[in-house]
């Protein structure tokens, strides 16, 4: 029996197609294919792997949520924004006092860190309340409900109470990060390390604009994606190769640059 999730797919893609075959008609139709074969073979990992993290720095994480943007299938393998598992362990490995998580969705980072850091205080706040309402689950889901305080939209004016102690912010805000992240309306920027995705390809210029703001305050590491296909399950050699790269796309379609922003030492 065909699913009313494959009817609706075949639906749209026929509504792609029924136009002039333009670059922007087959890459739209190739993408909404794609997904629909991710979410497909998102059932099949959970089926044949559980709903644990695989690999990676959250391993053994629960994590049976449904993502609020983005894939599943390379959060749960452990390969997503696989860059950063460097940056995340050095950040485990700090030991900051407070996480502030800008952006949190689902609570992929701000439930990950809470289990490795268990003596740090996460916030994590986002915009919508279903995203907020699923971080909240997938906390208590994992046994750190305690040590999250979820919260709405960040405004510049909250920083100097938001940053205390030793302070590492993870901005991850869809191009609202050349608005927020402001050290001349926000000064307590200068105090906090920050990791922040840079949509560039929403906001072109944005990532010299930010690197020019903290360059004073900050040494500053760029970070570009990469794809990690080590933390593949093993019954995922039996997979064609486009079914091995589903599983590790995360549905990105523009560049997205990181920025490791770490305050310099103070005289």
């Amino acid at each position: 029996m065909v699913s009313n999730f494959n009817k609706s797919v075949q639906r749209r893609v026929t509504e792609l197609l029924s136009g002039a075959p333009t670059n922007q008609n087959l890459n739209m139709s190739l993408r909404h294919l794609a997904k629909w074969r991710a979410q497909v073979l998102d059932s099949i990992l959970t089926e044949r792997s559980g709903d644990r993290v695989l690999s990676g720095p959250f391993k053994g994480m629960h994590y049976p949520n449904r993502t609020a943007e983005g894939a599943r299938n390379p959060r749960m393998i452990g390969c997503y924004e696989s860059c950063l598992a460097p940056v995340i362990e050095e950040v485990i490995a700090a030991g900051y006092d407070r996480i502030l998580d800008i952006g949190c969705a689902e609570g992929y980072y701000a439930v990950g860190l809470a289990l490795r850091m268990p003596k740090a205080r996460i916030l994590a706040r986002d915009t919508t309340e279903k995203a907020r309402d699923a971080c909240a689950e997938l906390a208590a889901l994992n046994g750190v409900g305690d040590r999250i305080l979820v919260g709405g939209e960040v405004a510049p004016e909250e920083f100097a109470s938001l940053i205390q102690g030793r302070t590492m912010i993870l901005c991850d805000i869809e191009g609202a990060e050349g608005y927020l992240l402001d050290p001349e309306q926000s000064p307590a920027l200068r105090e906090a390390d920050i990791l922040v995705e840079v949509h560039e390809g929403m906001r072109p210029g944005l990532l010299s604009q930010i690197k020019a703001r903290f360059e004073g305050s900050h040494n500053i590491r760029q970070i570009e994606r990469r794809i990690d296909d080590t933390g593949l399950p093993d019954w995922a050699e039996s997979l064609g190769d486009l079914d091995r790269l589903l599983l590790l796309w995360e549905w990105r379609s523009t560049p997205t640059p990181w920025l490791w922003m770490q305050r310099k030492a103070r005289s």
